[in-house]
């Protein structure tokens, strides 16, 4: 039996790549299609990419929801980094502090069904975020 929960720790650009890898593999082996296991590749990409750009290391968690209601990946980034000051600004299409396209956070929530983010100064960022099998 494949088990229902998987860790990545984020502290090199190459992490990135391995996290991706682990959500396309757990989306595939949850039944999503082509296109869903895309988006969730991506949305694990772009929060894989914060935690190394900003807060430098990090961890996302992949749990698998299976009950009899649902099925889905629940996709937590945790990281201790600097936090966000102003969540309402990042939330924002097109902001952006590292130059990129800022398609960022707000990206990954319209791929995903559910996304929370909690952010502390000085603590650092927790996102979760869910995707369900249609």
């Amino acid at each position: 039996m494949k088990p229902q929960s998987s860790c990545v720790r984020i502290q090199k650009e190459w992490d990135i790549v391995g996290a991706r890898h682990v959500a396309r593999d757990m989306a595939k082996e949850l039944g999503f299609g082509i296109v869903d296991q895309a988006r969730i590749a991506t949305a694990v990409s772009e929060l894989a990419r914060n935690i190394y750009l900003y807060a430098k290391s990090g961890q996302i968690i992949f749990e698998k929801i299976d009950t009899m209601e649902s099925k889905g990946l629940s996709i937590i980034a945790i990281d201790s980094g600097p936090g966000i000051a102003d969540i309402g600004q990042v939330m924002q299409d097109g902001y952006s502090t590292s130059g990129g396209l800022g398609a960022g956070l707000p990206g990954v929530k319209r791929l995903m069904d559910e996304f929370v983010i909690q952010s502390e100064m000085g603590k650092g960022t927790k996102i979760t975020t869910k995707k369900l099998v249609r």
